[in-house]
């Protein structure tokens, strides 16, 4: 999120449910922002289970199409927490398709179903190319 130097409003949305869903306490997120900046190392937190990983992926990923425009900074959070997680092409497609029925129970309005799964639609293919660029980068990283 702050590879460029901005954190965007959509980004923000983004780290405050990272931070919810990692049960962050509430200073926490503002000190690993800092030591990011700084460069500084910082001690604490607790292994991720591939389970916890898939369900703050998910929440993650429920929050970013809950904005009917998604931007191009929200796809790399995506997609690089997708990496992280080490979440491959089959089980970000059953994520997916638990967004679908939680977005059907959420909204009534079929308007806004169609909407938010088209963003939804439109999403997969986007984090999937994004994940791809990241994953390629990571191996090439790797042979340097």
């Amino acid at each position: 999120m702050l590879v460029d130097g901005v954190l965007t409003r959509e980004e923000k949305r983004l780290v405050i449910k990272l931070a919810s869903a990692l049960n962050l306490e509430e200073d926490e997120p503002s000190k690993i922002y800092e030591a990011i900046r700084t460069g500084k190392a910082i001690k604490g937190g607790e292994p991720i289970t591939l389970a916890g990983a898939k369900n703050i992926y998910t929440k993650v990923f429920e929050i970013a199409i809950v904005n009917a425009s998604l931007s191009r900074d929200e796809f790399r959070v995506l997609a690089h927490l997708r990496d992280i997680f080490q979440i491959d092409d089959e089980e970000h497609e059953n994520i997916e398709a638990e967004l679908r029925e939680i977005v059907k129970e959420k909204f009534e309005d079929p308007n806004v179903i169609d909407k938010m799964l088209g963003t939804l639609r439109d999403s997969v293919s986007l984090v999937g190319d994004l994940f791809d660029v990241v994953r390629k980068k990571s191996t090439d990283g790797a042979k340097k």
